[in-house]
């Protein structure tokens, strides 16, 4: 399995993608190990990630921009160098509170996202996340 060496920093600052999962420049690989995954996301000022539930953990690291984090309904600021920990069965969203892009990385354990997953903007995650839902209760209907 291949490894992951880069500049988180950078990679984050430089995608203007909503969720893209980080992948090498150099083997355009998507980085998606057999128990964690790595995403980098970039969140519009005034906008949100979206309420949602993971069955899986979740750590958050914030490297530029401002917002707040909502867990569970109780409410904090996020910016620049917050680390958020989310467990399996969370209710979570963060909003953009600030002026600019909130910059950010979450790292899944275990993988959360499909290999390749790349949302251009949150209209697409919420297509994807209702697909999801819908796949996911397809056995419950019958």
């Amino acid at each position: 399995m291949p490894f992951f060496n880069q500049d988180i920093a950078r990679l984050v600052q430089d995608n203007s993608f909503f969720r893209q999962e980080v992948h090498s420049f150099f083997r355009q690989e998507v980085h998606t190990a057999e128990h964690s995954q790595l995403v980098v996301m970039s969140v519009e000022p005034g906008d949100d990630i979206g309420e949602e539930v993971h069955e899986v953990d979740q750590v958050l690291v914030f490297v530029s921009g401002q917002g707040e984090a909502v867990l569970n309904g109780e409410r904090s600021p996020v910016g620049a160098n917050s680390l958020v920990i989310v467990p399996a069965g969370t209710r979570h969203n963060f909003v953009n509170t600030g002026q600019e892009p909130m910059k950010l990385f979450t790292v899944y354990a275990p993988p959360e996202e499909e290999p390749g997953t790349l949302h251009r903007d949150k209209a697409e995650a919420e297509a994807a996340e209702a697909e999801k839902a819908e796949v996911r209760a397809a056995p419950e209907r019958r």
